[in-house]
């Protein structure tokens, strides 16, 4: 599978991950310390919603161009939306940031981020979007590799996000395990997982393999626009957060329900935020 994230920049599964990644980036920001954001699988950074992958499914019209036409949003919702018109003219929408520009524009210069990406296509535009910042780091390897090369970090601070394409078929219920062993570098940091939801029996199967292999505090939050019971299609998505930070799960509850009713197709779906206390 030759997975480009383009084909899907600004889907609903976008905007649920990148308003989570805004949330965990500004409760790290309440400290004066400096902290790391080290990103697994970068992408390019920023993406053309004209472009002719953008286009061939239009995902961002069931995902960013529905928020930015949605009354009342929350404030972690406008925070986010102010990221996003960070790239545009104002009143037009036609670029969509990735992972890495969300966190990148709430960086403070003594903050550092590193950022992993492995498809040769994605990492030229990703340097290039970066080349001036001697913040960032951008290596073109492996990002499961990239969890040893740089954990744990010397800020001893961090947030690190995991958002692989699950081109294999296992990637998905092998992630717990390496989730596992990469707390034992970095016991402190954050860390957030997004994941696919396709049918609700493979994601009873992954919530068990993290009860598990994680031994720290963690908060798994969803968002489905579509019925969880349909198998080949993306229903919705998740994200594991690991040591979530102080009054996290306060801030899904006053964003997730506006989102899923803003986002969802028909009525259909849920949205949902569950913690577990492990230590």
């Amino acid at each position: 599978m030759n997975y480009r994230h383009t084909f899907h920049a600004g889907s609903a599964a976008d905007v649920f991950k990148h308003v989570i990644l805004v949330a965990l980036i500004k409760a790290l920001l309440r400290k004066d310390t400096a902290f790391l954001y080290l990103e697994t699988h970068a992408g390019t950074g920023r993406y053309d919603l004209l472009s002719d992958a953008s286009q061939k499914n239009k995902e961002f019209e069931e995902g960013i161009q529905k928020i930015v036409h949605a009354m009342h949003p929350p404030a972690l919702i406008q925070d986010y939306l102010t990221c996003v018109n960070s790239l545009n003219q104002p009143d037009a929408l036609r670029y969509y940031p990735g992972s890495p520009w969300f966190a990148h524009y709430f960086l403070r210069t003594e903050d550092r981020m590193v950022l992993a990406e492995w498809h040769p296509e994605e990492i030229i535009p990703l340097k290039k979007l970066f080349a001036d910042d001697k913040r960032v780091g951008i290596h073109h390897q492996d990002g499961y590799q990239g969890l040893k090369a740089f954990l744990p970090p010397k800020e001893r601070r961090g947030l690190v996000l995991i958002d692989p394409p699950y081109e294999k078929k296992d990637e998905l219920m092998s992630l717990p395990a390496l989730l596992g062993e990469t707390i034992k570098r970095f016991e402190t940091g954050v860390y957030a997982i997004w994941y696919p939801i396709k049918t609700s029996a493979q994601n009873k199967l992954f919530r068990e393999a993290l009860q598990a292999a994680i031994k720290r505090p963690f908060l798994i939050t969803e968002l489905c626009v579509h019925s969880d019971d349909v198998a080949g299609r993306l229903n919705g998505s998740g994200m594991v957060i690991i040591n979530p930070p102080w009054q996290i799960d306060q801030q899904m509850e006053s964003f997730l329900p506006w989102l899923w009713n803003v986002l969802t197709i028909n009525r259909q779906g849920y949205f949902k935020s569950t913690g577990y206390n492990q230590t």
